[in-house]
């Protein structure tokens, strides 16, 4: 077996597996499919200052090749994953992430500054870039002085490893890397959702709620590996990759053009236990190619 372990600033991952915030729960959901502690990490369901209702339904919708979204951060609270959540996963052998999103730079602060104090979770993912809301993250993601702004306040009150998710919905994403670089990220994941939209053409309406949300899946993928592909060449941070991920062939290719670690997404819920056969599909590739450790792997695109 290679070696698999690789780094995302001090953060050791097992292998460079991790499942993306929003399609693994807290991670104890997909506990009967799968050894959840045998990947890399695990980014629980995204995490605001205060409980947040979501959007109204209908918020999902099935398109070719994808899915769109619109859930709008539904969750409870900080002060909820501190005390109900956090002692249900704080002994899971991996690294245990979350997702933290906001309306203001305060919010991302406060938020960050009480998961700071949880000395089981090692990281947090900063969610910039999120589609759904129409205060907070799309404002932040799209511009580098006010992704710069959130990131440089969230360093000063967070002190390990700091992870910050980028959108895909602006002009030049690595513009945004170097920015947030600039602020203080230990490292950069990307892409988050795409914004797009379906509608029902016999009730000539929009199928979401919203109107416009979030499209994942194996459509985005040629898009996201792209922006994996510029950002790694422009940041000195490792880079994680996202977008369309379904298979070990696919995570491979993000490695390749750059990605320290992946993130599978949406494909989760068409096989709750791909993680895992991910992770050995990596290995076997490596194995194939004669090489001893997934680290010879990253960034080798041949152009």
């Amino acid at each position: 077996m290679a070696d698999l372990t690789t780094h995302i600033g001090r953060l050791e991952l097992k292998n460079p597996v991790m499942t993306a915030s929003g399609t693994f729960g807290y991670g104890l959901e997909y506990s009967d499919f799968m050894d959840i502690s045998s990947i890399g990490g695990i980014i629980v369901k995204g995490t605001t200052l205060n409980p947040r209702q979501g959007n109204p339904y209908p918020r999902m919708a099935v398109t070719p090749m994808g899915m769109l979204n619109a859930v709008g951060l539904q969750n409870k609270g900080v002060d909820y994953f501190v005390s109900d959540i956090y002692p249900k996963i704080k002994d899971i052998d991996t690294n245990m992430i979350v997702n933290v999103s906001g309306a203001s730079v305060q919010d991302y602060v406060e938020t960050a500054s009480r998961i700071n104090e949880l000395e089981r979770i090692p990281a947090i993912e900063l969610n910039i870039s999120c589609p759904n809301v129409k205060q907070g993250g799309m404002a932040f993601g799209v511009d580098p002085k006010s992704a710069a702004q959130v990131v440089e306040a969230v360093r000063k009150a967070y002190s390990k490893t700091l992870i910050v998710k980028l959108s895909p919905n602006v002009t030049s994403i690595t513009d945004i890397a170097l920015a947030v670089e600039a602020a203080g990220a230990d490292s950069v994941s990307l892409i988050n959702t795409m914004l797009g939209m379906a509608i029902n053409a016999e009730t000539r309406r929009p199928v979401l709620s919203t109107v416009t949300g979030g499209l994942s899946g194996p459509a985005v993928k040629p898009v996201a590996l792209r922006m994996v592909w510029q950002v790694a060449n422009a940041v000195r941070i490792p880079v994680i990759g996202l977008g369309g991920i379904s298979s070990a062939t696919d995570a491979v290719e993000f490695l390749l053009a750059g990605a320290s670690a992946i993130q599978i997404g949406t494909a989760n819920f068409a096989d709750p236990s791909l993680a895992v056969k991910v992770a050995a599909g990596i290995d076997e590739y490596l194995e194939r190619h004669s090489m001893s450790s997934v680290r010879e792997l990253i960034g080798t695109l041949i152009i």
